[in-house]
């Protein structure tokens, strides 16, 4: 019976963490065991089996399917050393953003004040203050300069969402909306 009461303990988690609020994802990821700072987006489910093993800080944002790995790969040595496995950390400091689809590998800090672009795979720690991608992610520019090309490209619109899609169609499109 408590097989079967963990699996329901496992899927009620999994189901608030995929379609609950900000508050009630952060609040079951606490539960977890993680670290989690406050004002923070976290839109992935996939921490691994170990999320106690991860700290995230203040004003980070975690885009979905971004990964989180806090053991090493292995598995073809298993026979030979039954209990052969490797653990890290991994630490996101404070102001924060992981786009989409990247993956974050054991013994990894990133930030503060830093980016890594979508679907990179970061290996070793991301100093403050940078953008990273690719894999293995590298650095791509710092955030000064990247803030710098983000306000050159900066489109003022209105929080009305129909007046909104007028001004994106007309300066991305030309008008022409069809």
């Amino acid at each position: 019976m408590s097989g079967f009461f963990s699996e329901i303990v496992r899927l009620t988690r999994k189901m608030k963490l995929r379609y609950g609020s900000q508050k009630t994802v952060i609040r079951t990821l606490r539960k977890m065991g993680m670290h989690v700072g406050e004002r923070c987006r976290i839109y992935t489910l996939k921490f691994g089996s170990e999320p106690w093993l991860i700290r995230i800080g203040n004003h980070v944002c975690i885009s979905n399917d971004v990964a989180f790995f806090t053991h090493g790969l292995n598995w073809p040595l298993q026979d030979k050393y039954e209990s052969l496995t490797g653990f890290g950390t991994i630490t996101v400091l404070d102001n924060v953003q992981i786009g989409p689809g990247a993956a974050i590998l054991p013994n990894v800090t990133i930030g503060p004040d830093a980016i890594v672009g979508a679907n990179s795979v970061v290996t070793k720690d991301v100093p403050p203050g940078t953008v990273v991608a690719g894999n293995p992610a590298r650095h791509i520019c710092t955030l000064e300069e990247y803030e710098e090309r983000c306000l050159e490209k900066h489109i003022d619109i209105p929080l009305d969402r129909s007046a909104a899609r007028r001004v994106l169609e007309e300066r991305l499109w030309g008008g022409d909306s069809e």
